[in-house]
């Protein structure tokens, strides 16, 4: 039985969400839309009473997977552990192919966000590396070597 039509974008709550969404622009991708959501359909959705939250969709230039940024207006979020390492339950990153690993690094780093280990690769196929964003976000940023 095959459920799953497509792989249409993965949500993030996050507490800063211009700053979450600098981080991601940065990566290259591009904002769709920006809005605030409320009643019925996220009340049922999410199983939160009364909640309000502001998202900002973010895709690939040419459209594809998106990220959903969310920061809940009320409730208030939860903290999580912004220090996660990777053997922690639950998501703990989102991966991107990139072009030059090392200049993706780079600029991440010239905006202060460094490696959580370093560049590894796998065979002759990939060389890969993981970088902590904003609000502890893991991001991993694959290059097709082979």
């Amino acid at each position: 039985m095959t459920c799953v039509k497509g792989f249409d974008h993965i949500g993030i709550t996050v507490d800063d969400l211009d700053l979450v969404t600098t981080f991601f622009v940065g990566l290259g991708l591009e904002v769709e839309g920006r809005t605030f959501v409320e009643g019925e359909f996220l009340d049922t959705v999410i199983g939160i009473p009364d909640s309000r939250t502001q998202m900002v969709m973010l895709r690939p230039p040419g459209g594809g997977t998106g990220i959903e940024l969310a920061r809940f207006v009320r409730p208030r979020h939860e903290p999580g552990s912004p220090a996660a390492m990777a053997n922690e339950l639950g998501l703990r990153g989102v991966v991107f192919e990139v072009d030059d690993l090392q200049a993706a690094v780079d600029g991440l780093a010239a905006g202060g966000y460094g490696l959580v280990g370093g560049i590894g690769q796998h065979e002759n196929t990939w060389r890969m590396a993981a970088v902590r964003g904003p609000e502890g976000i893991v991001v991993s940023l694959a290059e097709r070597i082979g």
